[in-house]
């Protein structure tokens, strides 16, 4: 019986079969890539808000510290937004007629809130409680980035379930002191493995990967 297909077709389909593989592999490996860029979790971008508050003005030039604003980040999970109230404590004296602040005075005027936009914006279905972080020694910048240097706020990080995770796995990798929980620009005054072994222990700090942890 004549050989019906060529010798070559043999060589044809494992090339085929390989690339088909190839081909398979670098599609999921794109989505991936493209799964964690900017352009999904929106990380690195600006969010306008009703007034373009500065953090690098408040937090890096005038040194105020996260707590002032942010009152309940040591004793809830949420870390608040601050009522019009705090900011004109400081503001019906220093530039009480700039027209940029006439938005903040008005909301104080009419009693009604600012209507800020959320940056760092978690899904509903994820639970996260500022406080207990705090009190096991994540320092704010760990997760909002180095807010003394934004002009404008913006998302620092993915905020993506595997980032989460890379801490919640090896926790004593970003660990620091209490008193250090605001500080900008933190460096350890020893090697981080150190340091972060001796305070997971202090501050009784465990991995927490299972499902239930974030998801309740």
């Amino acid at each position: 019986m004549p050989q019906i297909f060529h010798r070559s077709a043999n060589t044809l389909s494992k090339v085929s079969l390989v690339g088909a593989l190839l081909l398979a592999g670098g599609l999921l490996a794109l989505i991936m890539v493209i799964g964690g860029s900017s352009y999904v979790t929106r990380a690195n971008e600006y969010v306008e808000q009703p007034i373009q508050f500065s953090h690098r003005h408040h937090v890096g030039d005038d040194g105020i510290d996260c707590r002032y604003c942010h009152t309940s980040v040591e004793t809830s999970a949420f870390a608040g937004i601050p009522p019009t109230k705090t900011c004109m404590n400081c503001h019906s004296q220093i530039w009480a007629t700039s027209p940029i602040l006439e938005p903040v005075r008005a909301s104080f005027r009419d009693d009604t809130a600012l209507r800020w936009v959320r940056v760092h914006d978690l899904p509903d279905f994820t639970y996260f409680n500022h406080s207990i972080h705090v009190k096991k020694g994540v320092g704010c910048e760990t997760c909002h980035g180095r807010v003394d240097e934004m002009p404008l706020t913006f998302q620092a990080n993915s905020l993506q379930m595997q980032w989460c995770l890379d801490c919640h796995r090896a926790p004593e990798q970003f660990l620091r002191p209490r008193e250090e929980i605001t500080t900008m620009g933190y460096r350890p005054s020893e090697p981080q493995a150190v340091l972060g072994q001796r305070l997971a222990k202090m501050y009784a700090v465990q991995t927490q990967t299972s499902c239930s942890t974030c998801h309740r």
